[in-house]
Formats: structure tokens, C-alpha cells, sequence
């Protein structure tokens, strides 16, 4: 502590008085508030941007065909390597990121440097920010211009999460939901109360938003034959009072009977009168008289009217509550401003309502709830389409009904997730989940394709989990990907979903080391990552197709010769771009007037090298 202190000292007495100034301001002003954790006495995972990321496909784990190609990507390692690699693939790609990281209870619930997070450990909390914060940081950065990150999370962590998340995206924040986990428990007997929900965390870019749930028009009808189509009785008042909105403080007086209606005092009329418009001014919408005119207004047919004609009536008439309501609120009361427009005026007791028209609809869509409830609650809320199952029903049921027993602890409930991807995605998009566990999201955006027809891709990212005392443990492996493999394929439980997906196993090579280690495997699959989002298996020939089409095609070639050669020239391809370890033989044994574009390995090893910048810069 004291060498840090020294430190400090120097660094201050070295600064000039404009330095100083500015120091201080940062200090007082610009530091930021809220969430801070020690980063010095833990072990930061930096160190791995000192090596290269390279994807290599497993053929054997890969559920693929040999002249097949996908965009679905089932990921083994640690999912900061895997970042750290789809940050050079797929910046800007990724519409939805859902994860569901670990809850940082004791338990046993996540590996942090090939060993269980212990309870008693001092920098446990410290050491979970920092985890998820590099990560965080990275994932920000995969995200589409309209992307959004979704993240459950407890109780207990959720304000630790959220802070941590203004800091990753600050000013990105859109919310959060709730949802009910299981039935009501009394796991802490002490306070009796059962912290059965969790939380859903929304952080999006400026172009997200949620589809919403189509709008029911049944309220809608045309008992009086409007020729402008069906319209529902709506309510004419606006959420403000008479002091905060005193231009929409008015007398509303029906031109055919010469009733006069006073406004709810503290929620007056929802639109301005003509009488009150300043010259100049400019309404976003009709005045009171012009809906008025076109008949938009409906008016009480059959009500109570009393005219008083002096003050003193009308008071008394408010000290005995014998004046018009709006619900339980009075609209005539002593402290209201200009009484005497009442006196002497018929005062209708009814109130007035507007004519809403379906044709008017600006959107046919209303927003998601933010509370998600459980099956058998359904009828209990209004909140259409967003009842999901719960973790120790479904999610424990659906793992038995894949694997024939509990292989895998506490998923999530496909229903939630299959929810939330309904809402945040559209047909085509990319769903990333790097926290992907027993694969459940790769599930749930198999189903949702089911369900609409479309065409979502996963990209799945899960760590062995392995540790000293558990060396040959692959949860990626032998739960996510082969839960992934057995829903294609079909299950006694479940209809084949058809499909398929590559088994991505991470390289981690020095710099250094680029030039002799890195296959063109690794480029094979880097370029199809990067240029073309479909995966091909490598081949047992010269020649790695990478991707393309009639017009242009890519491929990367393990050696130049003359087979090779005459292969690239039949190529049925307008464009050939061509990778290989000996560019410039390739275009000095091409025709002059080849469409055989010749580029080098090591340019694409170059762009998978690290960046020498830390994940939070």
C-alpha cells in the first residue's frame, strides 16, 4: 500500500498546475458514482490478449454434413477467449444477446480460473464484477446499431449487475422485467417472505424495440353505423391537475343543449380549446371544438342537470357533495379557480367521452410487460403471451425428457426464454448466448423458428466447467452441444427440429507463433466466421471452400500446385479469392487475364492477432 502511495506522490509532483487542475476536476466531477471493486488483488484475465484466438471446427462433435454448410455455432472454452474472437467475426452482427451468467451465491455456481469460487473467499464479489465486467465489455461491442443485451439475474445481485451495466453501457438502460421462478416458498423462515422472482436486465442500442402483443379489437364496434368504421367510448381526461396544465382547465359545453360539464380538477380535459390558443401557437392535435364539430365527442343523453344562480348555492351545493363527479373525485370544490363561470349556466352531472377510431390506431401493438408470470397464474394478470413455466418445473423436466435424467441443474425454462427471443428478435436475426450452459437457448430459438418459420441462427458459447479435481468434465461438450445434436435428430420426447451446427474448439497461439502454427483450418474457418456466417467441415482435399456464390467464391488452399491450379481454373465461379501460404507462385502460374484474386495466410492471421488493448478500453 505504502509503494502505492509513492507512486501516486510522484506521479502528482511531476504534473504541472494545468495537469493538477485538471486531475482535480476529473476527481470532483467526472469519477464515477456508484459501483466500485478492487482490481488490483484479484488476477485479471488481460494476459490472454497477449495471444490469438484461432477457431478450429470439430468434425467429430459438429452435427454437419459433409457438402453442408451453417450459421449456427456451438462454441467450447472460456467465453472471454470466445468473445474476444467473435469481437473480430461478428462486430455489429448480433441483434439479441440473452445470458444467464453465474449468480455469484457461494455455491458451486461458477469456475473462475479452473477452480470453484469459494464462499469465504475475501474478492469473491470483487472478482465476479470483474469477470462479468470484461466480458460485458466485449459483448457491447458484437452488438447491431438496434441490438439488445438481455440478462437474468437474482435478487441479491441484480443492483450490483444493473450498476455494473451503467458503466458498461451507460445511457443504454431500458428497463427490466420480472419473473416468477416457482410457487411461493418460505426458504428464509426468518423474515418469512419467499424470494421466488428473478430479474431480467434490458440494456439496448438506439434502434431496439420490443414487437409488443397485437392489439385485441374487440372493444371496437359500430352500433351507429359510422361511416369512419368501428370506434370504442374512450376516456377524455389527461393525467395532469388544473395547476399543472391550467390551459386544459375548462368549461366543456355541448352545442346542441347548451350543458356545461366541468373538468376533473385534477385530471383535466385531454384536449385544448380554441378559446385558449395563443396567436402563434402552433397544437399538435384537433382543439376540443374541431373533434367536437366532426362528432367525436359523445355526450351524456341521460343524466342529472342543476343550474345554481348565485354563489351561495353553489357552495352549499359543494359543502353537501351534491355536485358533478368524476369517479370519486369532485369537480366543483371551494379552492377551484373561477366559480362563478358555473352560476346561472346548466351543469351536467354526466361525463362527456371521446369517439376513438380503430382506423386511428397509431400502432396495432401494445408494449411488453414487464412482468412475467407462471402457468398457473395464467388469467390472473392481463399480460397476453408472456405466461412462461418455471425453473423446477420445466427446465428441470425438459433436461430429463432430453437426457433421461438431471443431468444439469437449475435451466432456464425454454417458455422464458422462447418469450423473450419472440419479443426481441425478428425472422433472420442472430442470437448470441455465452453463458449458454445446457444450450436452452439454442433450443428456444430452434422452437421459435418452428413456430413462425424463421430462420434465426444461435451461436452458443459454453466452458468445460473442468477443474483439478474434475479434469475430464465437458459441460459444452457432453450437455449443450449434444442436447443441441439430439433435438435435431429427434427424441422420444420430441419432434426432430432438423438442422445443424458447428462444434467450434478455440486455439490460443502467441503472436509469435502465427507464422508456423495457424493452419488454414484456422483460416478456413476464421474467414467463413467473418465473410460469409456459413461454416463449412475442412475437407481432405487441397482445396477449403470457405464460401460464395456463383459471382464470387472463397476459398483457402493447403498447398500450390499443378492439381490445385487447374482446380481453382474450373472453379465454377465468375471470382475466385484465393488464400494461400504461397500467394505470389499462385499468381505468377495464373493467365494474365485470370479472375483469380491470389491473397496470403498471414493476412488473415494478422487480423486474428491480439489487439494489446485490455477488454474495458
Amino acid at each position: 500500500m505504502a509503494s502505492k502511495h509513492s507512486e501516486l506522490l510522484a506521479r502528482l509532483e511531476s504534473m504541472n498546475e494545468q495537469e493538477l487542475r485538471r486531475q482535480l476536476a476529473y476527481h470532483l466531477t467526472e469519477k464515477p458514482l456508484g459501483l466500485v471493486w478492487e482490481r488490483d488483488a484479484i488476477e485479471h484475465d488481460r494476459a490472454l490478449n497477449a495471444n490469438a484466438v484461432l477457431p478450429r471446427i470439430s468434425t467429430e462433435h459438429s452435427c454437419l454434413g459433409d457438402n453442408e454448410s451453417t450459421g449456427n455455432l456451438v462454441i467450447e472454452g472460456d467465453n472471454f477467449d470466445a468473445l474476444r474472437l467473435l469481437r473480430k467475426t461478428h462486430a455489429g452482427k448480433i441483434r439479441v444477446i440473452y445470458i444467464d451468467p453465474p449468480y455469484n451465491t457461494g455455491t458451486k455456481d461458477w469456475v473462475y480460473n479452473d477452480d470453484y469460487v469459494s464462499p469465504k473467499d475475501r474478492y469473491r464479489q470483487s472478482k465476479w464484477l470483474e469477470f462479468l465486467y470484461q466480458r460485458m465489455t466485449l459483448a457491447r461491442d458484437l452488438l447491431a446499431s438496434d441490438g439488445v443485451i438481455l440478462i437474468s439475474i437474482n435478487d441479491e445481485n441484480r443492483a450490483h449487475l444493473e450498476l455494473l451495466m451503467d458503466q458498461v453501457m451507460p445511457g443504454r438502460r431500458l428497463g427490466s422485467m420480472v419473473w416468477r421462478t416457482r410457487q411461493g416458498s418460505n426458504a428464509n423462515q426468518s423474515c418469512f417472505m419467499s424470494a421466488d422472482h428473478e430479474h431480467i436486465l434490458v440494456y439496448g442500442n438506439p434502434g431496439f424495440q420490443f414487437r409488443g402483443y397485437e392489439k385485441s379489437f374487440d372493444m371496437y364496434s359500430n352500433p351507429d353505423n359510422d361511416p369512419r368504421g368501428p370506434w370504442q367510448s374512450a376516456d377524455l381526461t389527461l393525467g395532469f391537475s388544473y395547476r399543472e396544465r391550467p390551459n386544459l382547465y375548462y368549461p366543456l359545453v355541448d352545442p346542441k343543449t347548451g350543458i356545461h360539464y366541468p373538468p376533473n380538477p385534477d385530471n383535466i380535459w385531454r384536449y385544448a380549446t380554441g378559446k385558449k390558443v395563443k396567436p402563434g401557437q402552433r397544437l399538435q392535435t384537433k382543439t376540443i371544438e374541431e373533434f367536437i364539430e366532426l362528432d367525436q365527442v359523445i355526450f351524456p343523453q341521460k343524466q342529472e342537470v342543476k343550474t345554481w344562480h348565485s354563489m351561495e348555492e353553489l357552495l352549499q351545493a359543494i359543502d353537501n357533495g351534491n355536485v358533478p363527479k368524476s369517479g370519486k373525485t369532485y369537480t366543483l370544490r371551494r379552492e377551484l379557480p373561477d366559480l362563478e363561470q358555473w352560476i346561472g349556466k346548466p351543469i351536467g352531472f354526466g361525463r362527456p367521452r371521446f369517439k376513438r377510431y380503430q382506423r386511428d390506431l397509431k400502432n396495432p401493438y401494445q408494449p411488453v410487460s414487464s412482468w412475467i408470470v407462471p402457468k398457473f397464474e395464467d388469467g390472473q394478470y392481463e399480460a397476453p403471451g408472456s405466461f412462461v413455466s418455471t425453473t423446477n418445473v420445466e427446465g428441470a423436466r425438459n433436461i430429463t425428457g432430453i437426457f433421461g435424467d438431471k443431468v444439469f441443474n437449475y435451466a432456464k425454462p425454454v417458455t422464458l426464454i422462447r418469450h423473450l427471443l419472440d419479443q426481441a428478435t425478428r425472422a433472420n436475426d442472430t442470437v448470441l448466448d455465452f453463458f449458454a450452459g445446457s444450450g436452452t437457448t439454442g433450443q428456444a430459438v430452434m422452437e421459435l423458428n418452428k413456430q413462425d418459420g424463421g430462420n434465426r441462427r444461435f451461436i452458443l458459447c459454453s466452458s468445460t466447467e473442468a477443474t483439478k479435481k474434475e479434469p475430464n468434465k465437458n459441460l459444452c461438450r457432453d450437455i449443450c452441444a449434444e442436447r443441441i445434436r439430439r433435438l435435431m435428430e429427434g427424441t422420444t420426447n420430441h419432434e426432430a427440429f432438423g438442422g445443424s451446427f458447428a462444434y467450434l474448439m478455440l486455439d490460443l497461439l502467441e503472436e509469435a507463433d502465427l507464422e508456423l502454427d495457424a493452419t488454414p483450418e484456422h483460416a478456413q474457418a476464421l474467414l467463413a466466421m467473418r465473410d460469409t456466417d456459413e461454416l463449412h467441415l475442412a475437407n481432405q482435399g487441397d482445396i477449403l471452400p470457405v464460401g460464395g456464390n456463383a459471382e464470387t467464391a472463397i476459398l483457402v488452399c493447403r498447398k500450390i500446385n499443378e492439381s490445385v491450379i487447374h482446380q481453382l481454373l474450373e472453379w465454377p465461379a465468375k471470382r475466385l479469392i484465393v488464400y494461400s501460404g504461397r500467394p505470389q507462385a499462385l499468381s505468377d502460374a495464373l493467365p494474365y487475364d485470370s479472375a483469380i484474386e491470389s491473397r496470403a495466410l498471414s493476412d488473415v492471421f494478422a487480423y486474428a492477432a491480439p489487439s494489446h488493448s485490455t477488454a474495458e478500453v
